[in-house]
């Protein structure tokens, strides 16, 4: 097991990474249950995999739990859902020093943890991430959001959690393809500022997705502590030391939206591909070298991650994914802030880029 402390100012919390996390957690919950009840926010496919798991963890404490099941995929952040989890929270009477658990992937820590930063006008979550991506980045940080018509996770408030458990026995029930979205986002913080870490995942991504508890709990615990040092030192983004945890993002959300935010790209898909780009174009700009950004992308390729713009089949140039940026959430002032790489592990905010030139760098990219 290991324990890493969130340093948020004024709402600490702990993250715990451990095997059979959901099987205890009740007992893991118990000092933050003050009630006799709790409200479980999940969708079908984690309920199917781990209701009775996390039922009887809370029965075995006294704890009796109520359970909304939401549908499974990334259409679930959605105002509609957002009102459906507020009724709902609101019909259970629940109290500011609740805390509500949410139990599964990002799209449902993201929209309880919404839900919770309204009720009451602010009462408490738990997390309980059930995919690796969960794990290792959206249930760590507070950040909390919507989709709307107009782009990805743009309605949203800052809201941390009293809790994070992660079960790395839960990616046992996932699809390959959700772990290595995940794994996305595990790769980044290696790209961001550890370039150590970096070389470790090209050693033992495969391990990693085959299963291997070092592995995974080595992988989950680096991004976690990665993340934590992150949030701590700027919560809610003031100075731009928080922007850095965006590589791949700006890029990866246009791709999203072109794609009709579904299952044709999957979150982690993207990211993975919008750190190619942005490694790319970091070469293109002569701020990284063609080696390095190449040796992204191999290894982005090796571990079966989408590394081709190609082959999305998106049928759009290079205009229309730049337009899809101008929703982006970093906008100031007319101008698009972009997460760039001096080299592997030297990510720094570029306020200067041009997007006309990033629109005629993603036409070559389609091309290719």
């Amino acid at each position: 097991m290991a324990v890493i402390p969130v340093a948020i100012a004024g709402a600490p919390y702990d993250v715990v990474i451990e095997e059979g996390a959901l099987a205890r957690a009740g007992a893991l919950c118990r000092p933050f249950v003050r009630k006799d009840s709790v409200a479980v926010i999940t969708d079908e496919n984690v309920a199917a995999a781990w209701r009775e798991t996390v039922t009887a963890s809370f029965a075995a404490q006294g704890i009796a739990s109520q359970w909304l099941v939401l549908p499974a995929g990334e259409a679930t952040k959605s105002w509609d859902s957002l009102v459906r989890v507020v009724d709902w929270l609101l019909g259970l009477e629940i109290e500011r020093k609740d805390n509500v658990v949410a139990l599964g992937g990002g799209v449902i820590g993201d929209l309880t943890g919404f839900a919770a930063s309204m009720v009451k006008r602010g009462c408490g979550f738990i997390q309980m991430p059930t995919t690796l991506l969960a794990q290792v980045d959206s249930s760590v940080g507070g950040k909390t959001a919507i989709n709307t018509a107009m782009g990805k996770n743009l309605v949203g408030a800052f809201h941390q959690p009293s809790l994070v458990l992660a079960d790395p026995l839960s990616l046992d029930t996932l699809p390959l393809r959700d772990v290595r979205a995940g794994y996305a986002e595990v790769v980044k913080y290696g790209l961001i500022d550890d370039p150590e870490f970096f070389f470790w995942c090209e050693a033992n991504a495969a391990r990693l997705l085959a299963g291997d508890p070092a592995a995974r709990e080595h992988a989950i615990a680096r991004s976690v502590a990665a993340k934590a040092r992150i949030v701590a030192a700027d919560e809610k983004e003031t100075t731009g030391v928080r922007a850095l945890l965006n590589l791949g993002h700006t890029f990866g959300h246009a791709l999203e939206a072109q794609t009709g935010f579904s299952d044709r790209l999957l979150h982690g898909e993207g990211v993975a591909l919008g750190m190619i780009l942005a490694a790319r174009y970091s070469a293109r700009l002569s701020l990284m070298s063609r080696q390095d950004a190449e040796r992204v992308a191999a290894h982005i390729a090796a571990v079966g991650l989408p590394a081709s713009l190609k082959a999305l089949d998106m049928n759009c140039d290079g205009q229309t994914l730049k337009n899809h940026m101008l929703h982006d959430k970093k906008m100031d002032a007319g101008t698009l802030p972009f997460l760039l790489m001096r080299g592997l592990g030297q990510t720094f905010l570029a306020k200067d880029v041009d997007l006309a030139d990033v629109a005629a760098f993603l036409d070559e990219e389609l091309a290719r």
